[in-house]
């Protein structure tokens, strides 16, 4: 019997985040740029026919129950009525609370890849629109094209943007986005910028400043990175990654790095690798 084939949850980058306000709910008015990378986690799915979904191996610290992975399946088990289950392998490579999606990631290839093993037949809109009960980020990896988000997220408009070569770095330290946004001294009047996605000199992160001041190590790692490249964080951190012209200078920079550091080089990617290998 073949084995079923690894199904890449790819890493996503925010180019820029810009803060243009708090509306009354709590929530922040974003404008922000996703652009999605070719390294990340990998996740196997065996279709079993008793509707049990498991996980292996267990994520440490995290009830299956509580899983992304799990969340989302037993979600498009409900929402599409099948009687079907899966066995889910997650081959994680992605640092938790790094900034760049794993958790969401994960959770968009479990609904994309298994509507396709179960031919449950929902359209992207239905499925993103149950990853974004999961995620505000799902729906970005399930639609699965590079895209500027204007609102509180939900709203994408697919862009074609340059596909750069990138080291990302990833300090040993996860930064809690809750506190980030609840910051007092976060930027939060950043005034909107029409066709942002085509102007990369403006782009900047408003969460960046903030977390560098709480998180030493953000600071030290991106201050390491701009010796060598144009430089940012991702997201509210804790990842930061400068931007190469190619492969070459990408690796020389990390072949670099302080004894104990973690880079990973990679490219930018317009249409995600799940896409890709779905042939869509």
């Amino acid at each position: 019997m073949t084995q079923a084939p690894w199904w890449p949850a790819p890493a996503k980058l925010n180019l820029c985040l810009h803060i243009n306000g708090r509306r009354e709910d709590g929530y922040h008015e974003l404008q922000t740029l996703f652009q999605f990378l070719d390294w990340g986690d990998r996740l196997r799915f065996t279709p079993r026919d008793d509707g049990l979904v498991t996980l292996s191996p267990a994520l440490p610290g995290v009830a299956d129950e509580d899983n992304l992975v799990v969340r989302a399946a037993r979600l498009l088990q409900q929402a599409s009525g099948t009687t079907l289950g899966a066995d889910i392998e997650l081959d994680k490579q992605l640092p938790m609370g790094g900034g760049i999606g794993g958790g969401s990631s994960d959770a968009a290839t479990t609904l994309v890849v298994l509507n396709h093993l179960w031919q449950t037949g929902l359209d992207e809109d239905a499925l993103a629109e149950l990853g974004l009960s999961l995620g505000a980020d799902v729906p970005v990896f399930v639609r699965g094209r590079a895209a500027m988000a204007d609102g509180v997220g939900e709203a994408l408009r697919p862009v074609e943007i340059a596909e750069p070569w990138y080291l990302l770095l990833v300090p040993e330290v996860e930064v809690s986005t809750a506190e980030v946004f609840g910051h007092p001294q976060l930027t939060r009047d950043t005034p909107k910028i029409p066709g942002l996605e085509s102007q990369p000199q403006r782009w900047q992160n408003d969460c960046q400043a903030v977390v560098c001041q709480a998180y030493p190590q953000v600071a030290k790692a991106l201050s390491w990175l701009l010796e060598y490249a144009p430089s940012k964080m991702t997201g509210t951190g804790s990842c930061v990654f400068g931007e190469f012209a190619n492969r070459a200078d990408a690796e020389a920079a990390r072949a670099g790095l302080p004894e104990g550091w973690v880079g990973q080089v990679t490219q930018g990617r317009n249409q995600s690798p799940l896409l890709a290998m779905l042939g869509q």
